[in-house]
Order: C-alpha cells, then sequence, then structure tokens
C-alpha cells in the first residue's frame, strides 16, 4: 500500500514530500489534509492550522440513542472484578 494524500490527491512518499514541500504546503494552505507514511504505515499528517473548529453542541443526538431502563442496573461483581473495582 502506498503512502496517500486525503481528500483527492496522489499517493506521497517521504522522499516526494521533501521534494515537492512547497507544493504540499500550498495544498495544505487550500484546506487538504496530506498523510505522509514510510512504507504502508503513515507517519505525519499535515493539516491546516486556521481550520475551523467544530464546537460540541449538547442534545445534537438526542432522540437518535435509546437506552433501554437495564443501562442502569448496578454491574455485576465479576464485571467489576473485570475493571479492577471491585
Amino acid at each position: 500500500m502506498a503512502p496517500y494524500i486525503v481528500a483527492m490527491g496522489k499517493p506521497v512518499t517521504i522522499h516526494a514530500a521533501k521534494t515537492r514541500f512547497s507544493e504540499l504546503i500550498r495544498r495544505v494552505e487550500a484546506g487538504e489534509v496530506v498523510v505522509i507514511a514510510r512504507g504502508d504505515k503513515p507517519v505525519a499528517k499535515l493539516v491546516p492550522i486556521d481550520q475551523p473548529q467544530t464546537r460540541r453542541r449538547p442534545g445534537t443526538m438526542k432522540g437518535l440513542i435509546a437506552l433501554d431502563d437495564a443501562f442502569w442496573d448496578p454491574l455485576p461483581d465479576e464485571e467489576l472484578e473485570l475493571w479492577g473495582l471491585k
């Protein structure tokens, strides 16, 4: 598997990233996220520094998740022991 760029880009190796760094920076400034990998393992990501941060809004999942009443029951002793709580 080749290194990749997220969002409609061509694969980039570490060598290519060093050679074409200015071009990659221009692409990042345009909003693209560049992932650089050594072999098959992604090791770095170039992202725009001024990406708008999405703020969490309480209640956005309301009505989408349903909990059974058993959710609130105490956990059995065996489960508590697995978590190191008993």
